[in-house]
C-alpha cells in the first residue's frame, strides 16, 4: 500500500509544481509540504482535505486506501457523464 507521502509528491510533480509553489496554493510554509513528502510529518485532516480539493482526489486515494482517482462531472448533463464513461473504458479496455 503507498503511503500519503508519496502520493503527495506524485500529485504535486504531476501538476508541476514545486513545494513553495505549493505551500503558497494552500497557504502553509514549504517545510510543511517538505515534511509531508519525506514522511517526516502525517497530515492533519484539515490539510488531507485541502489536498483532495487542490488535486480533485479523494481523502481515501490521498490516504492509498482507494487507488482509483475522481473526475468531477457536476454540472454535466447524463448524456455527458455517458460519454466520459464510454470514452475512460474505450482507454482502459486499449491499455490491457
Amino acid at each position: 500500500m503507498r503511503d500519503f507521502s508519496e502520493i503527495a509528491k506524485e500529485l504535486r510533480e504531476s501538476k508541476h509544481l514545486t513545494q513553495t509553489q505549493l505551500a503558497e496554493r494552500m497557504w502553509v510554509k514549504k517545510s510543511i509540504i517538505s515534511a509531508y513528502e519525506t514522511d517526516a510529518r502525517p497530515p492533519s485532516l484539515d490539510m488531507l482535505v485541502k489536498y483532495a480539493k487542490e488535486f480533485n482526489v479523494s481523502t481515501d486515494y490521498l490516504l492509498g486506501i482507494d487507488t482509483s482517482e475522481t473526475i468531477k462531472v457536476k454540472g454535466l448533463t447524463d448524456a455527458q457523464i455517458n460519454i466520459l464513461n464510454d470514452l475512460i473504458n474505450e482507454f482502459l479496455k486499449n491499455n490491457k
